[in-house]
């Protein structure tokens, strides 16, 4: 199995990627990638993500790059944080139109669209891996919350599926076929895992492999992913960014 594209890498203007847009397209580049996304964080993060001011700086940034690199395409996109139960997240239809690609998922720390119910369902994820009660109850609020996400904005891949926030995977992976969705298989995070990429299967999800890199170096760098794939006997045609 090979993988042509890695459609989530990160830079500079994630505040916490550690190479510039260009050092990811030279990594891509040494790694016989054909496609790269460059894919910072949505702006609603308490740490980190990228700024509304530089939506158009970048833009105009990766349209010089592949200018002048017709030997691989660079796509411009944003993982977006879901920021509410009622699938909400943090990339207005502003914003959308300068994007080739949308990607979002759940992270700890991104500012809520509604502060005391997402602050709950933070504590929630937070918690809910030490107490089986709180689990149950965050995993239907997350469910929620993600299928609303697919259904009222146009996400090409959904990252890391399962982690930060539990899911049911079978649901999830339901409302994505519906919507014309990815489940990310993340080279990085661990997640999907094999158990939840074997039930996405059995409902007839699409798959992407990605890196989820932080530094130009780890652009590519999706061994993990293509270990999970095949273990759970995952075929080539159901990943959109893999050939023989």
């Amino acid at each position: 199995m090979k993988i042509f594209a890695d459609y989530h890498t990160h830079s500079t203007y994630s505040g916490d990627g550690k190479g510039t847009i260009k050092d990811n397209v030279e990594a891509a580049k040494e790694k016989g990638l054909r496609a790269v996304a460059i894919t910072d964080h949505g702006p609603r993060h308490i740490g980190y993500g990228v700024k509304k001011k530089d939506i158009k700086k970048i833009r105009k940034e990766i349209d010089e790059l592949n200018r002048v690199n017709p030997d691989i395409e660079v796509k411009f996109g944003i993982e977006a944080n879901i920021i509410g139960t009622d699938g909400k997240i943090d990339v207005d239809n502003e914003m959308k139109k300068e994007l080739d690609i949308l990607l979002a998922g759940f992270h700890f720390g991104s500012i809520p669209d509604k502060f005391i119910e997402g602050a709950k369902v933070q504590i929630y994820n937070i918690l809910s891996p030490l107490l089986p009660s709180i689990e149950r109850k965050s995993r239907v609020i997350n469910t929620k919350s993600v299928i609303e996400a697919m259904y009222k904005n146009d996400i090409d891949i959904l990252t890391h599926p399962g982690a930060k926030a539990s899911i049911d995977t079978k649901e999830v992976a339901r409302a994505a076929i519906q919507n014309d969705t990815a489940l990310e298989i993340n080279s990085s995070h661990g997640y999907l895992t094999v158990e939840y990429i074997k039930i996405a299967m059995k409902e007839g999800a699409k798959f992407v492999i990605n890196s989820d890199a932080h530094t130009p170096k780890d652009v590519g760098n999706v061994s993990k992913g293509i270990n999970r794939a095949i273990k759970a006997g995952l075929s080539i045609d159901r990943i959109i960014n893999a050939e023989e």
